[in-house]
């Protein structure tokens, strides 16, 4: 009993008569985007509402941003909210019974009038986009001095026409969805170092070889593919080093990072290749690849010796999401 009785009180609205009249207006030739309301003999409709009775036409119900809405006609104006000699016209939120208690909603909303001999959609809205909030004692938003009569009627201005008029409406909800991502420029970059010795044997008949290594608190791998195919020359071999960050594996994806990297393949001190390069990581785009004559592992093989990937790594900058975190899951 208690419980109807506070939902009531919620559901109850005050006639909104803060805006009287547009803020601001201008042109376009795209229809409103949710609703779109036609009236014909529009110099009949003063006669079908009986006695004293204020003339006020309610719209179908439309949904938009998850909520149901419809249009307030007054085609003789609002006379609470100064609509006198004026078409008013509002947006209201419907069907609030089924909304929980204390809702609130958030919207963008905009309102139409068709200039049918121009074929563009006159369109008004607050001044400065201002964001409309809508809850139990704020269910509308319009303005009571829509259009003045004396400018409705005026055939030359388009709005009335054959005796019939286009009127719409465009609700944008804002919904708060939490996410987003901070991009952090680190002021002692992470560093860290993997130096991979390979003996000869290993890498006979094998198509490719693993190793990985921590860089601060990310895990990153090294693979080396010795008997890969160029990408430039597909009858020549080349070796294939792929550099990855591997958190993701484990993990959904948090971020993102920045890391400045040089990876080189080396007999002892001579450097047979080299590669230093700067790349974003992220689950969609985790490592990178890159290429090296095979020519040094060929005389490796040949001597069976050995020879030592090495991989150096500077993270420079993290980008971490912050959307809700659940229940169990770990920082990026």
């Amino acid at each position: 009993m208690d419980k109807k009785v506070e939902r009531r009180c919620d559901s109850i609205s005050i006639p909104q008569c803060d805006s009287i009249s547009p803020g601001a207006s201008f042109t376009r030739n795209l229809p409103p985007a949710h609703y779109t309301f036609k009236v014909e003999s529009f110099s009949k409709i003063l006669k079908i509402f009986p006695g004293n009775k204020e003339p006020k036409y309610d719209s179908d119900v439309f949904e938009s941003g998850g909520y149901k809405w419809r249009l307030s006609f007054y085609p003789n104006g609002r006379k609470e909210c100064n609509g006198k000699g004026s078409i008013s016209l509002y947006l209201v939120i419907a069907e609030t019974d089924s909304l929980p208690l204390g809702w609130e909603v958030k919207a963008i909303c905009r309102l139409f009038v068709l200039d049918q001999i121009r074929g563009e959609y006159v369109t008004f809205q607050d001044a400065n986009g201002k964001v409309r909030l809508f809850h139990g004692m704020n269910t509308e938003w319009g303005f009571g001095q829509f259009l003045s009569l004396t400018t409705f009627s005026d055939s030359f201005n388009g709005y009335l026409l054959e005796d019939s008029c286009v009127f719409g409406a465009e609700v944008f909800v804002i919904k708060c969805t939490g996410k987003g991502e901070l991009l952090s420029i680190l002021d002692f970059p992470i560093t860290g170092i993997c130096t991979w010795g390979i003996e000869a044997d290993s890498v006979q008949r094998v198509e490719y070889l693993r190793k990985d290594f921590s860089v601060g608190k990310y895990k990153w791998e090294l693979v080396l593919y010795p008997d890969a195919v160029s990408n430039d020359d597909r009858d020549k071999s080349c070796i294939k080093l792929f550099l990855s960050l591997c958190d993701w594996k484990a993990h959904p994806p948090k971020g993102k990072l920045y890391a400045k990297y040089t990876v080189c393949v080396r007999e002892g001190k001579v450097i047979c290749g080299e590669v230093t390069d700067y790349n974003w990581f992220s689950a969609s785009a985790s490592g990178r690849v890159y290429n090296f004559q095979r020519d040094f592992l060929n005389r490796v093989l040949m001597f069976d010796g050995a020879f030592i990937v090495e991989a150096q790594v500077e993270i420079i900058s993290v980008v971490t999401n912050f959307t809700e975190k659940s229940e169990g899951d770990d920082e990026f």
